[in-house]
């Protein structure tokens, strides 16, 4: 195996990781095929990692120290109520062991931790990947196509990858979007009306939805981020048959008209007018999706990240589980005798890591979104049972602890 080509197709978080971990692993040439042709490292969403999965992603050589993070410690649940104040009332905290992170700059990150012997292409994208023999054939839009002897689907939820290794299994509309914004954190401070706790996740919590808000490093100082769970107008313009978002600047006046009624109607005023700071170039729409893919790895093709398993963002895990996947990679190679054993212990590692996190996203949405229970009615002890009945066992949300 050591010499052999790998493609990587998907050049993002995942995919650089991936590329990484094939270098380190042996590959004689490893080539990132990227579609995308515009500049990766101005995606300004957030993201939030687990301390122990940031920890153990750091020591097995995943996570590049140094990366921006923005430390995260607790995280409290309010409600509306003009008896308690613009801030809304608080009817639980809970410990949150968490970093956020810009996407952009933990791409970035990413992006330049990966060896200079990479032959990463950006605006080149398969078209379609299949087996070919003992190995694999990657083909393109213009007719052209290239062999390797392995390839890596780490292009997201329209994956063509996952196309070859399991025909058919397309992500399912949940039934719900998630509005998603950022702004300038240091336009809070001219806000006024109630504390932001700058250390904290604030959850809104509203009939039929939720919404998280945090701070996130940005490239020119700190950042809100925030996430708005709930069911989109019945004209909104939507179209829920193919993977999709409406891109930031792109919502139309019956999206955005939607979300200012929300805000006004179902926020505490405070968080309302925090969120009208952010800029409609900053806001965009994104339908909720979720698909397991079994197997994850078949013949000499394997799925990595989204392209896997496509979990509701509910569970915080989406960029631990990519890079979990890409340590799994590195781990089943130095074991590995042949292609075949790699690809085999692959799938043993990581085939059925997505089942859990998927289950327990359907059930968050299910209990955030779906079946939202009386918030402002709950004691600060209900929340706490409801939230332990969602997990239903599992230790927390921010995805699993990393296999030996």
């Amino acid at each position: 195996m050591r010499g052999g080509t790998v493609v990587v197709v998907g050049g993002s978080i995942a995919g650089c990781a991936f590329a990484s971990a094939a270098v380190r692993a042996g590959a004689g040439e490893v080539v990132v095929l990227e579609r995308t042709r515009g500049r990766l490292a101005d995606r300004g969403v957030g993201l939030c990692v687990h301390d122990d999965r940031a920890a153990e992603l750091v020591a097995a050589g995943a996570l590049p120290p140094g990366i921006a993070a923005h430390r995260l410690e607790r995280r409290r649940w309010v409600v509306r109520d003009a008896a308690a104040g613009a801030g809304g009332r608080l009817i639980w905290e809970q410990p949150f062991p968490f970093h956020s992170y810009h996407w952009g700059l933990l791409w970035r990150g990413l992006r330049e931790a990966v060896p200079g012997s990479v032959d990463y292409r950006q605006g080149r994208a398969a078209e379609a990947v299949e087996g070919a023999g003992d190995g694999v054939r990657v083909r393109f839009a213009d007719g052209g196509a290239e062999r390797f002897d392995l390839a890596v689907g780490a292009d997201g939820y329209r994956s063509v990858v996952r196309e070859a290794v399991s025909p058919g299994a397309v992500p399912h509309y949940a039934g719900y979007v998630c509005w998603r914004g950022n702004f300038d954190a240091g336009l809070l401070d001219g806000l006024g009306g109630a504390p932001s706790y700058p250390e904290a996740v604030t959850t809104v919590c509203f009939p039929g939805g939720s919404c998280v808000i945090y701070r996130i490093p940005g490239p020119e100082g700190l950042r809100v981020n925030w996430v708005l769970y709930a069911a989109p107008p019945a004209d909104g313009g939507l179209r829920f048959d193919d993977p999709t978002s409406f891109p930031p600047g792109a919502l139309g006046e019956e999206l955005a008209g939607h979300l200012r009624a929300l805000l006004e109607r179902e926020f505490p005023e405070y968080w309302g007018r925090a969120l009208a700071l952010t800029a409609p170039a900053d806001t965009f729409v994104q339908p909720i999706y979720d698909l397991v893919t079994e197997p994850a790895a078949a013949g000499r093709l394997l799925l990595a990240g989204d392209a896997a398993s496509v979990v509701r963002p509910h569970n915080t895990s989406g960029a631990a589980k990519a890079l979990q996947d890409a340590t799994a990679f590195g781990a089943a190679w130095a074991r590995a005798g042949s292609w075949e054993d790699l690809v085999a212990g692959y799938e043993a590692a990581r085939g059925g890591a997505g089942r859990e996190l998927v289950a327990l996203a359907r059930r968050l949405g299910r209990a955030q979104v779906e079946e939202t229970p009386v918030w402002a009615r709950m004691s600060p002890d209900e929340v706490a049972r409801w939230w332990q009945a969602q997990l239903a066992g599992a230790a927390g949300i921010g995805g699993q602890a990393l296999s030996s």
